[in-house]
């Protein structure tokens, strides 16, 4: 055995194992494919990102710090005839918040309440039960500086947005026509309702980057403009607007009336110049208005017309050939028996013409007219003139009225007619009919359109129409029910009438007093129809006023006194406009016949 090359014991000689020989290049190659792997999925990752699925990712990353938000377009305004502005948008700050992004801060929500003017609690009910949502409105329709100091607090999740608000300059005076519009500028009553189409404007889009508290922190870009709504220009005169509400309020107060209304029509076009109704309310305020205070009384309210119906009853028996403005009408004793019950006039007029008939009023003579003609005749006449029908104004809720159809009239239905009962009319409608006399037989329909353009349609002979002014001219003189709707320098031709109001157990002492005038007489301009619902004052000798030349008549004359010299219509009477006359005033001794001098049946009295 060589013990040579055996290790020596000793110290440091143990025997120890072989160490293992490390295996590095394959290390690296393992390490290698690892990276390469790596750099494999990362390239894959990068493909995927930015070539197979490129647009869904933009899109997710956009949706979480990108917004399109609208950009308020404003209302077309409203405009009167002159150009005059009755409804306008103003721009207003509305507050919105983020409930996901606010509710992570609920150390600022107190301050936030503040700044609104509300209580934390209050606030915590908006927001909670949206917590998931990422817009709520908190208060809309704010000053700009009153959200930009709500703005400068910097509340995460609580941002501003631009508005507008409507605003109606005129106020309570137009507010039946106009109507108004809701929170989000859309139309709910009157004109801004019918033509809310034309008004509404088209918003527009913007893009903008938020971060992630909600904050607006660059634009984008416009995606599109806003385009306001078109302009609208109505055929109302605020000038006569504002004239006809002033005078019917002072008319309402003094009579102590419950409602009333005035429409002012221009003869020729069919314009409306002026519709005012009381009681009113503020379109600028309404929150605390009554419903019936924002209808529009002339276009639905229906009424029986009383004696401003016998005007078309008188055309009618003209257009028949066999009565003249002259014809001799007996009227004697006052009273006439039809089917079992009397007819009165409120005294023995005695031996009338058919003039005289308008000119007293009387009930008598106008039933001896209508029982001489065919039921068929008179409907006939009455359908032309436009009543039983909408006026086509296009106002929302127009009523049609009650005018039935003549096979189911009797002998006591067609007597009630002929005195403006069991008919149901309008004060639109009652105003075309009577501008249609003045406009020599041709009926315009009315438009709240400035220029509308309409021609319109011939309803009656020219020539009856010009008789019909001639004989209404007389109950605005001495011997007329309606001297007191007398204007100086002017001729006026118009009716006056009174009608009972229907209660519960049928007509009560509750009246609604009228009148329907035309005025210049000459060459009418204007169609008027004054409406006071329920006068409730009495005169010294404690008897109640309601007739319509003692109530209504006064009020067509002051307001046709300021409408003809704001219009700068001259006098057609000038004679009459030097001598100066004071109007006529009601008799006031005890027992005096009022004004109006027409019976106001009851509505029969039946014959014992």
């Amino acid at each position: 055995m060589n013990w040579t090359s055996m290790p020596r014991a000793g110290k440091g000689n143990a025997l120890r194992p072989r160490a293992r020989q490390v295996d590095t290049r394959g290390r690296l190659k393992l390490v290698a494919a690892l990276l390469g792997l790596g750099c494999a999925s990362l390239v894959a990752r990068a493909v995927d990102l930015q070539l197979l699925h490129n647009e869904f990712y933009q899109r997710e990353g956009n949706a979480r710090f990108q917004r399109d938000i609208p950009i308020a377009a404003s209302r077309g305004m409203i405009t009167d005839r002159n150009g005059e502005p009755l409804a306008i948008s103003s721009p207003v700050e509305s507050i919105w918040a983020s409930p996901r992004v606010l509710l992570q801060h609920p150390e600022q929500r107190p301050a936030l309440a503040r700044a609104l003017g509300m209580t934390p609690e209050a606030l915590d009910e908006r927001l909670l039960p949206r917590a998931e949502r990422d817009f709520v409105w908190l208060r809309r329709h704010m000053a700009p500086a009153e959200a930009e100091a709500i703005t400068a607090l910097k509340i995460p999740g609580v941002g501003s947005q631009r508005e507008f608000r409507r605003f109606y300059p005129l106020g309570e005076p137009a507010a039946h026509v106009l109507g108004f519009t809701n929170i989000d500028d859309r139309g709910q009553e009157g004109l801004e309702l019918a033509y809310d189409d034309w008004l509404t404007g088209k918003p527009g889009v913007k893009r903008v980057i938020r971060d992630g508290a909600g904050r607006q922190i660059a634009s984008v870009d416009l995606i599109r403009a806003a385009e306001p709504g078109r302009p609208l220009a109505l055929s109302i005169d605020r000038r006569l607007q504002h004239l006809a509400f002033r005078e019917l309020r002072r008319a309402l107060a003094e009579n102590q009336a419950e409602a009333g209304s005035v429409v002012i029509l221009d003869v020729a076009t069919g314009e409306v110049l002026a519709m005012v109704n009381l009681p009113g309310y503020n379109p600028n305020a309404r929150e605390d208005s009554a419903a019936g205070a924002r209808r529009n009384r002339v276009v639905t309210d229906l009424f029986e017309p009383g004696s401003t119906f016998k005007s078309f009853i008188v055309a009618a028996a003209l257009e028949t050939g066999k009565v003249s403005p002259d014809t001799v009408i007996e009227t004697w004793p006052g009273t006439l028996q039809v089917a079992g019950h009397t007819v009165r006039d409120v005294r023995n007029f005695g031996t009338l013409t058919t003039t005289g008939l308008l000119t007293k009023s009387s009930n008598v003579a106008a039933v001896k007219l209508a029982l001489d003609m065919p039921a068929e005749h008179i409907h006939d006449v009455l359908r032309r003139f436009g009543f039983g029908e909408t006026t086509g104004i296009g106002f929302p809720g127009e009523a049609a009225g009650v005018l039935p159809e003549p096979r189911s009239w009797s002998a006591l239905s067609k007597a009630t007619i002929a005195f403006g009962y069991g008919i149901s009319v309008t004060p639109l409608q009652l105003a075309q009919a009577y501008a249609a006399l003045g406009n020599g037989g041709r009926l315009v329909p009315p438009s709240f359109l400035k220029d509308p353009q309409t021609q319109g349609r011939d309803v009656i002979d020219p020539g009856i129409a010009n008789q019909m002014m001639r004989m209404l001219e007389t109950v605005i003189g001495p011997e007329g029910t309606a001297r007191r709707a007398a204007i100086s320098g002017y001729r006026v031709a118009g009716k006056s009438g009174t009608s009972r109001k229907v209660g519960s157990g049928g007509y009560d002492r509750r009246y609604v007093s009228l009148f329907a005038g035309l005025v210049p007489a000459s060459n009418p301009r204007f169609s008027v129809v004054v409406m006071v619902d329920d006068p409730s004052s009495r005169d010294a000798a404690g008897n109640l006023v309601y007739y319509g030349g003692a109530v209504a008549a006064p009020v067509f004359g002051t307001i046709m006194e300021g409408a003809l010299r704001l219009t700068d219509v001259a006098p057609d009477d000038v004679q009459q406009w030097y001598a100066a006359t004071p109007r006529a005033s009601a008799p006031s001794a005890p027992g005096a016949l009022p004004l109006e001098a027409e019976s106001v049946p009851g509505l029969f009295e039946a014959t014992p």
